[in-house]
């Protein structure tokens, strides 16, 4: 199980390959410029790896059958969980992490899904379609990418652009991914 942060949050907030474009980070002050790494695609392309990724505040129940199917699953297995923390600046708070997980899979920020190599049809996307209209205010709604916008406007709408881009780009993928799955 990985708690993807999108920050190395145990050594004070800096940016990590799982940082994603636009968010300002340590060592990264001026919002990273490239994607962010998608392990889960890269555990997937071995093809015998359990792969699922989740956010408990947007599907409770897709993350406790994500964890079941991974245990019941006779080899190896990866689950992703989306875990917003302090460094993300969640300008509603903390306490409310579960409600800005849930809003980051229905703007398309985050995809949940599962891919099981020993089931009949091996990829599910669990995510519905995005509603990218609220894209930007999702970002927004967080300091790692609002206090770019505050210093560097430009650099700002430039970044945050890419990021919908990266993300909109990503939903096709898995779009497809299940496609080809469903039709095998």
């Amino acid at each position: 199980m990985v708690f993807d942060t999108e920050v190395y949050s145990n050594t004070g907030g800096q940016s990590s390959k799982s940082t994603p474009t636009g968010a300002i980070a340590q060592f990264a002050a001026g919002g990273k410029e490239t994607k962010k790494k998608d392990m889960a695609s890269i555990a997937m392309s071995y093809g015998y790896v359990y792969v699922a990724q989740v956010s408990m505040g947007a599907d409770m129940a897709q993350t406790v059958k994500a964890i079941s199917e991974a245990e019941a699953y006779p080899g190896p297995s990866l689950i992703i969980c989306y875990a917003p923390c302090i460094n993300h600046g969640i300008k509603k708070g903390m306490a409310k992490a579960q409600t800005e997980e849930e809003l980051a899979v229905k703007v398309g920020y985050w995809h949940n899904f599962r891919f099981n190599p020993a089931a009949e049809n091996k990829f599910t996307l669990d995510s519905k379609a995005p509603n990218m209209e609220d894209y930007q205010a999702f970002l927004d709604g967080e300091v790692r990418y609002n206090s770019l916008k505050r210093q560097n406007p430009e650099k700002a709408a430039r970044l945050f652009a890419k990021n919908e881009a990266e993300a909109k780009a990503r939903y096709e993928y898995l779009t497809k991914l299940g496609d080809l799955h469903s039709a095998n």
